[in-house]
């Protein structure tokens, strides 16, 4: 069944080798968020990112906690977390994969006001950090789609 809802393709990676590049797997359950915080700090600490790693660490924890309270788990139970620095404007971005390839209300996440007015959603947080948010199925290799990749670019500095 296709998708109602309107994608925003991710931004396209350069050629160029990223300044930095990390990955990793998270079980898919309540904890998921919080580890990913934790993971996500001393990483960008030791890549010397030069944007707000608090910020970044939260913006990623929203973004592993909505794949896996909206999203489905990988065919192993988990949610997977990359963290790439562009070479060139240096920005963040932080990218969640999981097994759901729709994303309803993406629109409306996507474009939360950036002054909170009562309880901000999970990804609320992105626009709240001046980030931009996007989504993309993921296919395979026989081109099938398999899922999404959820995507949030926060600046450096």
């Amino acid at each position: 069944m296709p998708s109602t809802a309107p994608t925003t393709l991710l931004p396209l990676r350069t050629e160029a080798k990223p300044a930095f590049e990390w990955s990793t797997i998270l079980r898919a359950d309540a904890g998921a968020g919080p580890n990913a915080r934790l993971r996500v700090r001393p990483w960008l600490t030791v890549a010397r990112w030069q944007g707000d790693v608090d910020v970044a660490a939260r913006v990623a924890a929203k973004l592993v906690d909505n794949a896996v309270r909206h999203g489905k788990p990988l065919t192993d139970g988990c949610v997977s977390l990359h963290l790439i620095v562009t070479p060139d404007t240096h920005e963040l971005l932080i990218e969640v994969d999981d097994d759901y390839p729709e994303f309803p209300d993406f629109e409306k996440a996507a474009t939360q006001s950036r002054a909170v007015s009562g309880t901000l959603t999970g990804l609320g947080w992105v626009t709240r950090y001046q980030g931009r948010l996007s989504w993309d199925v993921r296919r395979d290799a026989h081109d099938e789609v398999v899922g999404k990749t959820v995507q949030a670019v926060l600046p450096a500095g």
